[in-house]
């Protein structure tokens, strides 16, 4: 039988912006291998297969190169397919088995609310190197699971960075980071790079919020964040730090609908 595939915008109210992810929906398990395939002929940054089991689902997720530990805004698009196509009402909660652990998301009023577990950082010595592949000085650089958060003194420094891709690629990280404080409405603003998963850049990154968010709540002293990833498409996240979880809100359109043919 064929195979529904849906592609959504997440992180936005509007289609060609945010991030896109492709969206598998199986009715049971598939070989790794097979998907890692489908992922790289989506060529998206992320595509997310998702099944049936216990009672929610069992979700993975693939950049076109590797399989990655957790995608935020991959799971945003599957929570809206869930809800979208009637696979679950308005009402009912999404419960995902993934290699984070259970991730679980609420509808909420046109928003998706995504509960992630937190990843601080710890400090460390800039990285030799890393200044020259960014293109701009570091006020601050921290590490954590996700790879090296660097803050710039400004928004707008953030915003017209223009990183050494096959440099970054050097550094033994899975990404890279940057960050500042935001401009209003925004708290904080941000970027991620991570060439080495075959990403130079990703448009909108829940998973890099999750770093984020405990960062500014030390740097700002609060735990409720409006915050804007800065890409050429740029994205809006709701942030809400509580300690050991972080709460992602955000909003996704559909943009296409389709089939993977037997």
């Amino acid at each position: 039988m064929p195979i529904p595939l849906i592609q959504v915008d997440a992180f936005t109210d509007q289609a060609f912006a945010g991030n896109p992810a492709a969206v598998c929906v199986l009715p049971e398990a598939r070989p790794a291998g097979w998907m890692q395939q489908v992922a790289q002929e989506m060529n998206l940054s992320e595509t997310a297969f998702f099944y049936p089991e216990a009672e929610g689902f069992r979700l993975r997720w693939f950049t076109p190169t590797v399989e990655v530990d957790l995608c935020g805004h991959a799971t945003l698009a599957t929570a809206h397919v869930l809800w979208a196509e009637g696979y679950l009402g308005a009402d009912q909660q999404a419960q995902f088995f993934t290699r984070s652990g259970v991730l679980t998301a609420r509808y909420q009023q046109d928003w998706i609310e995504l509960n992630f577990p937190s990843n601080p950082s710890q400090e460390m010595a800039q990285p030799k190197g890393l200044a020259a592949a960014l293109g701009e000085t570091p006020e601050r650089v921290v590490e954590n699971s996700l790879g090296y958060l660097v803050e710039l003194e400004s928004a707008e420094r953030v915003r017209n960075l223009r990183p050494d891709f096959a440099a970054l690629r050097a550094f033994p990280v899975p990404g890279v980071i940057v960050t500042s404080r935001g401009e209003a409405p925004y708290d904080f603003v941000s970027r991620f790079f991570a060439p080495a998963l075959g990403i130079d850049e990703d448009p909108v990154t829940g998973a890099a919020h999750c770093c984020l968010s405990p960062y500014w709540r030390d740097r700002l002293g609060k735990t409720a964040f409006l915050a804007y990833q800065a890409s050429a498409r740029g994205g809006v996240v709701r942030v809400q730090d509580d300690g050991e979880r972080v709460r992602l809100s955000g909003q996704a359109v559909t943009v296409l609908k389709g089939e993977l043919l037997p």
